[in-house]
C-alpha cells in the first residue's frame, strides 16, 4: 500500500449541525425547498440570519438573539421555513471559560435570556455560577452574543 493514501482511512469528522431559521424544515426537506432568495435575511429585523455554506440561511447570533417574531417565515414564499416556529433540539450550552466558574461575578447570559433559563443560585466562598435549565431554554441565542468570555454556544444534545 502507497503511504501518502492512508488519509483515505482516517475517521472523517462529523459534519457540524447548522442551526437554520426557526421554523426550518428538515434538513433534507429545508435544502430542497430552499431556493436562498435571502427573503428570510432582508426579512428578520435583529439581523441574525445570514447567509451561510452554499447560499442557505443560518442563523449567527454573535449580535442579538432571535425573537421569534415570524418576519422570516412570513417572507419564505418557498416554503422551507413553513414548520412550527422555534428551533426544536438547539439548546444552549456553556463551556469551562465561562468567567462565573472562574470566579469572575458574571451574570450578563442570565440577564440577556427572557425564557429564565439561566438562573445563579448563590455560591459560598466565590461568584454563583450559571446554572442552566434546558427544558427552559428556547435556543434563541440572546445569552450567546453578549457573552464577554464567548463561553456559550448553541448545541443538539446529544
Amino acid at each position: 500500500m502507497d503511504p501518502r493514501r492512508r488519509f483515505f482511512f482516517r475517521a472523517q469528522p462529523a459534519a457540524a449541525a447548522i442551526q437554520r431559521p426557526p421554523g426550518a424544515l428538515p434538513e433534507a426537506a429545508f435544502e430542497q425547498a430552499c431556493t436562498r432568495c435571502d427573503a428570510c435575511i432582508a426579512a428578520c429585523p435583529p439581523q441574525v440570519i445570514r447567509r451561510g455554506s452554499g447560499g442557505f440561511p443560518e442563523m449567527d447570533f454573535s449580535r442579538a438573539g432571535c425573537d421569534f417574531c415570524g418576519a422570516c417565515q412570513r417572507a419564505c414564499t418557498p416554503g422551507a421555513l413553513a414548520a412550527a416556529p422555534g428551533f426544536g433540539p438547539w439548546k444552549a450550552q456553556i463551556s469551562s471559560s465561562c468567567l462565573a466558574q472562574r470566579g469572575v461575578d458574571c451574570r450578563v447570559c442570565g440577564d440577556a435570556c427572557d425564557a429564565r433559563a439561566l438562573r445563579f443560585p448563590p455560591r459560598r466562598g466565590g461568584a454563583p455560577v450559571p446554572v442552566l435549565d434546558l427544558q427552559a431554554c428556547t435556543g434563541c441565542g440572546a445569552c450567546v452574543g453578549g457573552c464577554p468570555a464567548q463561553a456559550i454556544k448553541l448545541v443538539v444534545p446529544a
